[in-house]
């Protein structure tokens, strides 16, 4: 996150994407899940998270994370619902990922129920 915040880019914002590939995120309603993101034929990644939920996948794209990213009106913000990113696909997801990341914060019964302590420090 240090990297993005020096350098704002999509290609260091995809730095910490990558960084945090199959740690344990949970969901606004308190679900947890993980993210993997695959290689391609030929070698690189596929900018394509793929969410681990229990015995299924569901596939997020790079482009949905970038577009909740760009409806960030400041970092550190607190964000009340996953919605308020956006009407995007995944978004739930997307929420708790930014919630880790450091990008936003939210309000203290979402963190109670998420299980996270109330007063987290950046």
């Amino acid at each position: 996150m240090k990297r993005w915040r020096d350098e704002p880019t999509e290609e260091s914002f995809w730095g910490v994407v990558l960084a945090y590939a199959e740690v344990k995120f949970k969901t606004y309603s308190g679900l947890p899940f993980s993210y993997e993101i695959k290689k391609g034929r030929n070698g690189e990644y596929s900018k394509e998270l793929w969410i681990d939920r229990r015995e299924k996948s569901k596939s997020l794209a790079w482009s949905s994370v970038l577009l909740a990213l760009n409806n960030i009106k400041k970092v550190g913000e607190v964000v009340n619902r996953p919605k308020a990113l956006g009407d995007i696909r995944g978004v739930t997801y997307i929420y708790g990922m930014f919630y880790r990341f450091g990008l936003i914060d939210m309000p203290d019964e979402v963190k109670e129920k998420m299980g996270h302590p109330k007063d987290r420090k950046k």
